[in-house]
């Protein structure tokens, strides 16, 4: 055979020219089973466990199984059409979501996708979901306060910034609204919110995203929703593509605020993925791992060092109960993991009290070393003065003949009770809250309280007028107290005076 050189000169020609050139590896498997956003895949052996999927059809799977023969995928999106023999590629990261300044105001998925048909989000760099909570070292202890704005939480359960506070309750007893009031009441403070969407309905979700657009919050705030009409797999991740969010603000050094509405829902989601996924089922059917699902989450939110920046991340779980039963499996474990929690109970939300919040079962384990002076002042025996008003008032109901100091205790629990009503939407500032608490709060033996001779069905308006009168007539008062942080012996002669002024102006009816 005859060996042409012009032949020979094409060949090497050709093999120098795709000399450099890369040939794209992928392990890819095959799709043993699927169903209820569950797929089984054989042939990734070297698979990780975390990592990202991607089937054929271009939606994305979560690797959360690793067993001798195949691993079990979670279908990040509807698994209409994914079939049996299906091919499935290994993508070689692990979940991340993008994070920045770029998300606040924007409503996004739980893979960090945008669901506001406003366009692609601007990152500042991509994230891991997963990662290991800041170590002791790098973290300092919370003495910052993070105000809510409602008087029933800043004086007796106060949050710092870094606490995780719980806020739990039967549904329809308020826990949103507190929520929803304490990113309203972050305006001109610095902090970024994140509002995460866990099991809620859309029409919910799209209430809570308007309220935050008519009052002027969206502008710092990011909204993640996993809806109760999403896969259970995305449920289960979006507490964790948030905190991935807050936690970028943390570590520059910024202050962020999250609140997961709510936790329940992501459990019962993590059920049911482990459930399909034939882990081993514990107390009521969760796996056992059902704690370290949540511990792992928050113990994310901390107070940075000053070495790190000095940043910090607040979370507000919140946990919904049945039938007022803290001591079920899933609260119980929230509660041991927060420093603290607000409970809101039906009875008092039924009756009128709200934000319906107990004193007596809720607490705040960082206590008054995150709280105002000026608060500490005037709030430091409302507990107890609540709680001798509840015992005073259940006894008081066996009989009749009872001695003055105990009509005047009863009449000054009652308005007080009342004071601390707040209505929806409407924060308070620090100064304004010490104000109407120190109205109605009495000194043994030296005055009662200036709204113990206001009837008490006129004790809302009283509040309201007093705001205004001190606004109108008094505002170096209130300027002096957000200024000092603290009622001095002089602004508490002037605020003193001016209640004085204001009892003699206030008619407990309104002229015509």
């Amino acid at each position: 055979m005859k060996i042409n050189a012009a032949e020979i000169s094409d060949i090497i020609r050709q093999q120098i020219k795709n000399y450099d050139r890369e040939v794209d590896v992928a392990e890819t498997g095959t799709v043993l089973s699927v169903g209820d956003g569950i797929a089984r895949v054989y042939g990734l052996d070297q698979a990780l466990s975390g990592e990202l999927v991607e089937f054929s059809n271009g939606i994305q799977g979560l690797v959360l199984n690793l067993e001798a023969d195949n691993v079990g995928v979670a279908i990040m999106g509807e698994d209409l059409h994914i079939r049996e023999g299906d091919l499935v590629r290994r993508t070689g990261q692990i979940l991340q979501v993008p994070v920045g300044e770029g998300l606040l105001g924007r409503l996004v998925n739980a893979l960090g996708e945008p669901i506001d048909g406003k366009g692609a989000v601007e990152a500042s760099e991509m994230r891991r979901v997963e990662v290991k909570a800041p170590g002791i070292v790098k973290r300092q202890p919370v003495t910052e306060p993070l105000q809510t704005g409602i008087k029933s939480i800043d004086s007796m359960t106060n949050i710092g910034r870094g606490q995780r506070e719980l806020i739990i309750g039967d549904r329809q007893t308020g826990k949103t609204a507190i929520a929803i009031d304490t990113i309203l009441n972050q305006r001109d403070t610095g902090v970024r919110c994140i509002y995460v969407a866990v099991g809620q309905k859309q029409s919910t979700v799209a209430h809570v995203v308007e309220k935050l657009r008519e009052e002027g919050a969206l502008e710092y705030t990011t909204v993640v929703a996993a809806c109760a009409s999403d896969p259970a797999p995305l449920q289960f991740i979006a507490p964790y593509t948030g905190t991935a969010i807050g936690e970028w603000f943390r570590d520059n050094g910024q202050h962020a605020l999250i609140v997961y509405d709510d936790l329940s829902k992501q459990a019962t989601a993590y059920r049911q993925l482990a459930l399909l996924l034939r882990r081993p089922p514990g107390r009521q059917a969760y796996p056992g791992d059902v704690f370290y699902l949540h511990s792992r989450l928050l113990e994310r939110a901390a107070k940075m060092s000053d070495a790190e920046g000095g940043g910090s991340l607040t979370a507000l779980p919140i946990i919904e109960t049945q039938e007022g039963d803290v001591s079920d499996y899933i609260p119980t474990n929230v509660i041991s993991i927060t420093d603290g929690q607000i409970y809101l109970q039906k009875d008092l939300f039924n009756s009128g009290q709200r934000p319906a919040v107990d004193p007596g079962i809720s607490v705040s384990r960082v206590g008054g070393a995150a709280q105002v002076k000026a608060m500490k002042q005037v709030a430091g025996g409302l507990r107890y003065s609540l709680a001798q008003y509840r015992e005073v008032e259940a006894f008081s109901q066996f009989g009749s003949d009872l001695d003055q100091a105990t009509r005047d205790q009863l009449a000054n629990g009652e308005r007080l009770t009342i004071i601390l009503r707040q209505p929806q939407y409407k924060p308070l500032s620090v100064a304004e809250q010490v104000v109407q608490l120190f109205a109605a709060t009495p000194q043994e033996g030296v005055r009662p309280s200036w709204v113990r001779n206001v009837p008490v069905d006129k004790v809302p308006r009283y509040a309201e007028e007093l705001l205004q009168f001190l606004r109108s007539q008094h505002p170096s008062i209130l300027a002096g107290i957000d200024e000092r942080k603290e009622l001095t012996a002089d602004l508490k002669a002037s605020l003193e005076k001016a209640l004085d002024e204001f009892a003699n102006v206030f008619q407990a009816e309104p002229s015509a």
